[in-house]
């Protein structure tokens, strides 16, 4: 069939004034959202789509930006959720992002302005790119294509549905989350309150692809305590927590269980941050994996190596803890079936292969499902996140706003 028509200019517009502003999570603060610009993002898409007609538009008081386009339908049909996060990732620098625009992209390696190089070699999906308008940065920065590809994408579906009330859909309900990056993206969500039935998170890579299925995750901080003294009177007195941990750290497993050596469905052990002196030093990893029993042996795992390097050190102390982040949501979406099979079918009806996938990672939609609400992720044109060398495509963002006003017309018929 042919797609439903959706302003490729006006969506580059929205794209490049999102990403010039400044969200990046900051996994330090307490605080939530972590960073002010998030709500000051979240102010601006809450003043847009007040201008465009949506309604119930408020930013509420954690942040989280809402709005409401009615059903224009007669027949019952379900309350479809669509979200995106409003953070970036804190592994790059995310602010005063200088977006290059190139049009027509011709297959070469692209040169960005700190000299940094995306070619085929390091992205080989750019070969499905030639002729697609690609949005870089001058590599100083991330792009934050994670995900204000997909919060775009969403503005400009809601722009299409009220300018074209032909469209079929039952009633939508967008939603902005904050600190999706740093795991805390659904903390203050709830499904009674989003009043939806079913919901998809728009945080996805090239184009026609369902994710299906996310790693199971959890977080562990490991802290090691000594005893500083002078080094120059320490004999007997100094017990060195740096030491401990780094013996720790060569405990762990280096030719598996690592993100470096797997892989498709292997999980790992990641130690990500370490920092400290010598009375203690704290180690904090993530866990992750697709069989979620196996988070407690990772967990397991890690206690073991503690107390060894414990015993052999008298008056060292450690403390493990393990905090629970998001679960596998294909547990909850095999009881959904439907909101894979009519994401599949619009691809179909639009003349897109498509295929489902497993994320080496999680969204939003992870938590959303585990807390009763079905959401699988859609692909939206983001490439090499979490780097300076990140990248979208403007073709491939506009593909997944068609794709999605299609979605939602199917839901009126299920």
């Amino acid at each position: 069939m042919q797609p439903t028509a959706v302003a490729a200019d006006r969506l580059l517009e929205r794209f490049l004034q999102y990403v010039r502003i400044g969200s990046a999570a900051n996994p330090e603060s307490d605080q939530y959202p972590s960073s002010p610009g998030q709500l000051t993002l979240g102010r601006l898409l809450a003043d847009q789509m007040v201008i465009m007609g949506v309604a119930d538009v408020h930013q509420d008081e954690n942040g989280l930006v809402w709005g409401t386009i009615p059903s224009n339908v007669s027949v019952p049909s379900p309350t479809i959720l669509l979200n995106a996060h409003l953070d970036t990732s804190p592994e790059a620098p995310g602010d005063s992002c200088q977006p290059q625009v190139l049009s027509n992209y011709d297959g070469q390696p692209i040169v960005l302005k700190t000299g940094e190089i995306v070619d085929l070699e390091s992205t080989p999906e750019l070969e499905d790119l030639i002729g697609h308008t690609l949005i870089t940065t001058d590599g100083t920065t991330l792009l934050g294509a994670d995900d204000k590809a997909g919060v775009a994408a969403i503005m400009q579906c809601a722009q299409t549905w009220l300018e074209n009330p032909q469209i079929q859909h039952g009633t939508i309900r967008i939603l902005f989350t904050c600190d999706e990056e740093i795991g805390r993206g659904t903390r203050h969500f709830h499904v009674k309150t989003s009043g939806a039935d079913f919901g998809y998170t728009l945080d996805g890579g090239g184009a026609g692809t369902v994710d299906v299925e996310t790693f199971s995750a959890d977080g562990a901080t490991v802290t090691f305590r000594g005893r500083n003294s002078h080094p120059s009177v320490a004999k007997g007195k100094m017990i060195n927590s740096v030491r401990a941990a780094a013996e720790f750290l060569s405990k762990l497993p280096s030719q598996t269980l690592t993100p470096e050596t797997t892989s498709d469905r292997l999980g790992f052990i990641h130690p990500y941050t370490i920092h400290g002196g010598v009375s203690e030093t704290v180690i904090q990893f993530i866990l992750r994996d697709f069989d979620t029993p196996k988070l407690q042996y990772y967990a397991d795992l890690l206690r073991e190596m503690a107390n060894q390097v414990v015993q052999k050190t008298p008056g060292l102390e450690v403390h493990v803890e393990i905090a629970r982040q998001y679960r596998n949501m294909a547990d909850v979406l095999r009881q959904a079936p439907k909101t894979i099979e009519l994401a599949e079918q619009a691809y179909r009806d639009l003349g897109i292969p498509c295929r489902r996938d497993s994320i080496r990672g999680g969204t939003d939609g992870a938590l959303m499902s585990e807390l009763g609400l079905p959401t699988p992720n859609l692909s939206v044109g983001q490439y090499n996140i979490h780097s300076v060398r990140e990248f979208a495509s403007l073709n491939q963002m506009q593909l997944a706003a068609q794709h999605v006003i299609r979605l939602c017309e199917l839901w009126t018929r299920a």
